[in-house]
């Protein structure tokens, strides 16, 4: 296989920034694509809903289907799972990009922002997961990609967020089990997490400018999850891959043009020793 035309691809959280970048980046081969998420209407202070987005995939080649989901609703995550297979025929690939984030201390987290991360976090990274399994079962090459950082259990990565360490560390919780739970299965269940921060709207209202001059585009995070979509889901599961990584395996050695400022020394992200 050298490209994913054909094939159906439902993201979590796909109305701008990593989400929307993978969308248009598997719409070039000519997939189909499930693009999901709160903004169905124009937000006042971030560009992009489920609506532009499918304008942009279809521009781009792909097929599109824009379903308003709220993840923390499990009923409603079902139904978009079968909203795409009705339309689509099936589901290839599933990719957990939704995310919350709220990098506050212990004391200065209150429950509501608690239960949101989880939610967003861990839980609709299972709840999707488990929705989308039957039919990832019957698909050729059947991927679950989900957007969370290798398990790196040095306390300095929990104290300062212990919270939002927690949700994210959940996700990458899930690939380690459903990569060995479904192993027999065939299905690739995979990690994927930046070696730099990258340029979106979390980066944007929760680090300085500095940061968000430091970081990189995020076409390198679309460019490896395409890289890891290409490969063999019965010989690549379990892993927590590295952005940069996987577009060295494939053959890349020149990163400035995923850098927002040419030049600038990047940024580690989060986890990352």
């Amino acid at each position: 296989m050298n490209n994913l035309r054909g094939k159906t691809i439902f993201i979590t959280g796909s109305s701008r920034g990593i989400g929307r970048e993978i969308a248009l980046r598997c719409a070039r081969d000519g997939a189909n694509l499930v693009i999901t998420g709160k903004t169905s209407e124009p937000h006042p202070k971030l560009p992009g809903t489920i609506h532009t987005v499918a304008d942009e995939v279809q521009r781009s080649g792909g097929m599109a289907l824009a379903i308003q989901l709220d993840v923390r609703d499990d009923a409603a995550i079902r139904d978009a799972v079968e909203q795409a297979v009705q339309r689509f025929g099936g589901i290839d690939v599933l990719v957990n990009n939704a995310s919350a984030i709220n990098l506050t201390p212990t004391l200065e987290t209150p429950a509501r922002r608690l239960d949101l991360m989880w939610d967003v976090n861990m839980r609709a990274t299972f709840l999707a997961s488990q929705a989308c399994m039957p039919h990832l079962k019957k698909s050729a090459n059947p991927h679950i990609l989900t957007l969370s950082p290798p398990l790196n259990m040095d306390a300095k990565w929990f104290a300062p967020h212990v919270a939002y360490t927690m949700s994210k560390y959940g996700m990458s919780m899930c690939t380690l089990g459903m990569a060995r739970e479904f192993s027999d299965d065939g299905i690739a269940i995979n990690c994927l997490w930046p070696r730099t921060t990258i340029a979106t709207a979390a980066i944007q209202f929760n680090f300085p400018e500095a940061v968000l001059r430091a970081s990189r585009k995020p076409a390198i995070m679309a460019d490896a999850a395409h890289a890891i979509l290409m490969r063999d889901s019965r010989s690549c599961s379990g892993n927590f891959f590295i952005d940069e990584n996987v577009l060295r395996e494939a053959g890349v050695e020149d990163f400035e043009p995923y850098a927002v400022e040419t030049g600038t020394p990047l940024f580690r992200d989060l986890f990352l020793d």
